[in-house]
């Protein structure tokens, strides 16, 4: 056996057979009962999903989407295998925002994520430690902003902190820990985001969002003909800063500080503010859908244990070893997942499943 088998093998990733077509299965809908409960019941609609499903997921009438499905099957057809794997393990969820969470648009400033998707993400944070890329006002969850510069922890002050590189500072509540190792390039940030809303303002359909320490340049709206010109004005301010380096996400160039930190770096740290980074038993689940969200799939493969998963629509090159077509299929799968942790913990305590001091508390 291959070491990719192996490492396929202990992921819970073995192949299933395509041959054999499987009943489309009903969506989970979450009823709320009030504000701080969801009814996980499951309800007869598919209007969400495809009209054919195979073992590995929908059969789209894209044959080379086919062919990557096959290589990255779908999480909610592999659901049963996966957590079959997961028996015994500390789930951790990580979770990207934009085209995970909320589905991809124009404006950014418009990415809502619906009600439905809040209660999931909620219900999740019951069962799991969770965390997400942005702050969608639910309390006791982890946030990493800016491509896992700017964590906000909700378990009390640290002492994993490198004091060389890494800013750790309360927040006005004192129960909240702020991690910001990119935080003494804010001034030079901020210069940046001024200068690229200058230069950018002639070109049609261009717009600049400040993320704090990463300042993105959607060019969504521009026309194509016009992108070198864009991202030539982009480059040109970055010229003679070499504390910044310039990198390509979905229809957005992003200005990011060059530092030795990632999503990968991001997933290391929360989990060692959790305890769990030389636990054997811990596994982490991470979904996105960016080229960012790579060097967290990276990470999580190179532990041997976890899940990586991708949302997408089309092919391509991934590390991730699942997938979920769209921001539907992961609301679908979240709620699984809840319902999955809340059947099983029904026999044992979470007590039991997490052990003294790291019981995740619930979402108000």
């Amino acid at each position: 056996m291959t070491n990719s088998a192996k490492l396929n093998r202990k992921m819970g990733l073995q192949r299933s057979s395509t041959s054999n077509k499987q009943k489309v299965q009903p969506i989970t809908k979450v009823v709320k009962n009030d504000e701080n409960s969801v009814d996980l019941s499951l309800a007869s609609v598919t209007s969400n999903l495809h009209d054919i499903s195979t073992p590995n997921g929908p059969i789209s009438s894209d044959l080379a989407y086919n062919s990557w499905v096959a290589e990255h099957p779908s999480a909610l057809g592999s659901f049963d295998r996966m957590m079959k794997a997961a028996k015994g393990k500390r789930v951790v969820v990580f979770l990207d925002y934009d085209g995970t969470l909320s589905p991809i648009v124009d404006d950014p400033d418009r990415a809502f994520m619906s009600d439905e998707m809040r209660a999931a993400v909620r219900e999740v944070a019951k069962y799991f430690p969770t965390a997400v890329k942005e702050f969608v006002q639910l309390s006791n969850v982890y946030y990493a902003g800016s491509h896992g510069v700017d964590i906000l922890v909700p378990t009390g002050p640290l002492d994993s902190c490198d004091a060389k590189n890494h800013t750790a500072a309360i927040d006005k509540k004192e129960s909240d820990v702020l991690f910001q190792p990119a935080k003494r390039f804010l001034p030079a940030i901020q210069e940046r985001r001024t200068l690229l809303e200058e230069i950018t303002r002639k070109v049609e359909g261009a717009r600049v969002e400040d993320n704090r320490f990463c300042i993105s340049v959607h060019f969504r709206k521009v026309r194509d003909e016009d992108y070198d010109i864009l991202e030539a004005k982009v480059k040109y301010v970055l010229k003679n800063y070499p504390e910044f380096h310039l990198t390509l996400g979905k229809k957005v160039l992003e200005v990011r500080p060059s530092i030795e930190w990632n999503k990968g770096h991001a997933l290391e740290y929360i989990l060692d503010t959790l305890g769990f980074s030389s636990s054997s038993d811990v596994l982490p689940l991470y979904i996105g859908d960016d080229r960012t969200d790579e060097d967290a799939f990276k990470v999580i493969r190179s532990r041997g244990l976890g899940f990586p998963l991708i949302v997408s629509s089309t092919p391509k090159d991934t590390k991730a070893c699942y997938s979920l077509h769209d921001p539907s299929e992961v609301l679908t799968f979240l709620l699984r997942l809840a319902r999955w942790r809340k059947e099983s913990s029904s026999s044992r305590s979470l007590a039991q499943i997490w052990g003294p001091g790291n019981l995740p508390r619930s979402v108000n």
